[in-house]
């Protein structure tokens, strides 16, 4: 692996750490405003975005560099004021840190671009629970029509 390769993926991990960094600060703020239930997923992605901060700030300093630390506050693009807001932001911060992690997936390390796309698939996964829908089996297929409800006949082989 050359020198520009690792500086690459460097910056690639910067992106990323910076990314969780601004999540951790979104999800303190949406935990402190909520409650019930959706509290209670906020605290798990809080949770889950801390982890993957103390893991990249691993990442950085085991390849030598160091690992910036987290600015006092972050801009919003909104502020959330009820529960839809919460959850909007909740999206917005996942889509986020989906799209720093790609960029990671890009990484010259095979261990990096396994790291990026488990991580892309827990913030995918994260984003799903705060929908209010779950989305379609296949997507884009037509919904079927309900079954009647008579039986089905189990096919069987011919002769018996």
């Amino acid at each position: 692996m050359n020198e520009a390769a690792n500086d690459g993926d460097a910056e690639k991990l910067r992106k990323a750490l910076a990314a969780e960094h601004a999540a951790l600060f979104a999800y303190g703020l949406l935990g402190a405003r909520t409650s019930g239930t959706l509290r209670t997923r906020i605290s798990a992605a809080f949770d889950a975005h801390r982890a993957r901060r103390d893991q990249l700030r691993s990442f950085i300093t085991t390849r030598g560099g160091k690992p910036a630390e987290a600015d006092a506050s972050y801009a919003l693009p909104f502020f959330p004021s009820n529960a839809t807001l919460a959850v909007k932001l909740a999206l917005h911060l996942e889509n986020g840190v989906t799209a720093a992690y790609l960029e990671l997936a890009a990484a010259e390390e095979a261990a990096l671009r396994r790291y990026a796309a488990l991580a892309m698939q827990e913030a995918v996964t994260r984003s799903y629970a705060f929908r209010p829908a779950q989305p379609a089996a296949f997507p884009g297929m037509p919904v079927a029509a309900a079954a009647p409800s008579a039986a089905v006949p189990t096919p069987t082989r011919d002769g018996e």
